[in-house]
């Protein structure tokens, strides 16, 4: 099987990433700035290469899926994990950020789906798995780019779906759960005990449970167009 793991030089990504390597897969670190990192990530996995694109530019997913299929001539599963947050509430978000929010968040699963799933189609096969947030189904004070850009995720989740079927292309989206990852750790504290004092087991989300579950439904057949709350959080 063949991976590709967008924004996993770090956080939930680099999980994801390590747990496809474990199981024995070649995985493609993606990575848009931190180039170490993602090479650390990639020397960990026996069968790997790490990618470098900007995933809001739809020519540098091309750029990155071709380099993919010179060198292994498929992609089984395509992890749209890359995603960033800056919290202010919605009178205060200036255009600018709103829009780069966006464009990683939505535009760049967007423009990967696009890319990976013309070569899924003529493979007859695979499974997209898009990184969506409890924001998303919920909406959070202060996270009006990244709530919007989430709920928008699960929309091109279904939509995807039911147009990719008839390829028998899977398509899901999963919420992971608060969890302490660098982007976790940068939210407010506030933020942090109100995921914590929601969850009725009382804990944060563990990225390394998360990782597994991906891997498992990446393997699945039969199984699209749904969107896995993997939180101790009821929607």
């Amino acid at each position: 099987m063949i991976a590709l793991v967008t924004g996993s030089s770090r956080g939930l990504g680099k999980d994801v990433a390590l747990a496809f390597g474990k199981r024995g897969h070649q995985v493609i670190v993606h990575y848009r700035g931190n180039k170490t990192e993602a090479e650390a990530v990639a020397s960990m996995i026996n069968e790997s290469m790490a990618l470098k694109a900007d995933a809001g530019y739809p020519n540098e997913a091309n750029r990155l899926v071709n380099e993919i299929i010179k060198k292994w001539g498929r992609i089984d599963v395509l992890v749209n994990n890359a995603g960033i947050t800056k919290e202010s509430l919605l009178i205060k978000t200036s255009e600018e950020a709103f829009d780069e929010i966006v464009n990683t968040n939505l535009k760049g699963p967007f423009n990967f789906t696009r890319a990976v799933g013309r070569h899924m189609m003529k493979q007859k096969s695979g499974h997209i798995i898009n990184i969506s947030s409890y924001a998303g189904v919920k909406g959070r004070e202060g996270l009006s780019a990244y709530s919007a850009s989430k709920a928008g995720l699960i929309g091109l989740t279904k939509t995807a779906a039911r147009e990719f079927s008839r390829y028998n292309i899977m398509v899901n989206a999963v919420l992971p759960g608060y969890m302490l990852t660098d982007m976790g750790m940068e939210a407010t504290d506030k933020a942090k005990e109100s995921a914590l004092k929601d969850s009725l087991v009382n804990e944060y989300s563990n990225p390394g449970n998360v990782a597994e579950f991906i891997c498992y439904l990446a393997g699945t057949t039969g199984i699209t167009g749904q969107v896995f709350n993997l939180d101790g959080r009821i929607l």
